[in-house]
């Protein structure tokens, strides 16, 4: 069956118009493409995530985009007439559509909630911890620990360099009496790797309460839930003790207003590990840990990003 994308450049605010006129020819959903939505979030000081504007293309700012599939039928050149014609009409309302402009490209149907998997395998993403997709066969080899993962769940395959370099840091780190902290656990990948490495006790938190319904999913896949608690909310309301080793797979700017705070939540002999963090931001979060009594042990460099590793100064592991 051939489908039909019709896509719409409008601004942030017609998006939602847009969309509804997309909905009343029919669609079942929309894709939006708004690079304020990643403006704004890079200005949420509570934000866990940001986006470099330096990756994003040329022309991203130029507006909103609004996607979604029709499929090839007898009246379907009617029900894109009717769109382009209704856009056009948006501006008598008083709404500023920007370019306002109608395309389409014709797609063949794929089965598109599984075509995708032909291209995800098993990777090996430290010297021990292998994801595995949880359709694939794999005998582990050695002493390979598998991780089981279905990334359709959202939030990534736990394949980007940050989590690499936190998951080799962690099996560097972590014994089998640790408590761990994982903060901004997204999908639970590195929870799900502390308690696969020994660790005694695992607690994972996010803001995000569908990635905290997708880790306690992953922890559930992985049989560590005897191990893993999965939290939703911030560190510091949610927990009281202290761990042997905190992760902090977020951002830049947010590991360094962690670090005002993270000696509370970390043993004098504990390991911060904290990575998301651009290359161009290394020589800052170096410093916020500094000037808030952390010591340097390593910095790390992968791709475009980099981890490191941290302990309290003076701490029972100098």
């Amino acid at each position: 069956m051939k489908w039909i994308e019709v896509s719409i450049k409008t601004t942030t605010e017609a998006v939602e118009a847009v969309s509804n006129i997309l909905y009343n020819a029919g669609v079942s959903g929309v894709a939006i493409e708004d690079p304020n939505d990643f403006f704004q979030l890079n200005q949420d000081e509570k934000a866990w995530d940001y986006v470099d504007e330096a990756f994003l293309p040329p022309d991203f700012a130029e507006g909103a985009v609004v996607k979604a599939y029709l499929p090839a039928s007898a009246d379907l050149l009617d029900k894109i007439e009717l769109i382009k014609e209704l856009v056009a009409f948006l501006p008598s309302y008083g709404l500023d559509i920007g370019l306002g402009e109608v395309t389409t490209i014709e797609v063949n149907e794929e089965d598109w909630s599984t075509s995708w998997k032909q291209y995800y395998k098993p990777v090996k993403i430290g010297s021990k911890i292998l994801i595995k997709p949880t359709w694939e066969d794999y005998q582990p080899k050695g002493d390979e620990i598998i991780i089981e993962m279905d990334p359709g769940m959202a939030f990534g395959t736990g394949t980007h360099e940050t989590t690499m370099m936190c998951v080799m840091e962690l099996e560097e780190h972590v014994k089998t009496n640790s408590r761990v902290f994982d903060i901004g656990c997204g999908s639970g990948i590195l929870g799900i790797a502390a308690a696969k490495l020994g660790a005694e006790e695992v607690v994972a938190i996010d803001l995000d309460k569908v990635a905290v319904e997708v880790a306690r999913r992953n922890v559930l896949e992985n049989h560590v839930e005897n191990v893993v608690i999965v939290e939703h909310g911030d560190l510091m309301e949610k927990i009281s003790t202290k761990a042997d080793v905190v992760v902090a797979n977020i951002i830049a700017d947010i590991i360094v207003r962690l670090a005002k705070d993270i000696k509370h939540f970390l043993k004098d002999d504990g390991i911060f590990i904290s990575s998301g963090i651009i290359l161009d931001k290394i020589e800052m979060v170096k410093e916020g840990l500094i000037e808030n009594g952390l010591e340097i042990l390593k910095v790390k460099e992968m791709g475009e990003w980099a981890v490191i590793v941290s302990k309290i100064k003076g701490g029972a592991n100098e």
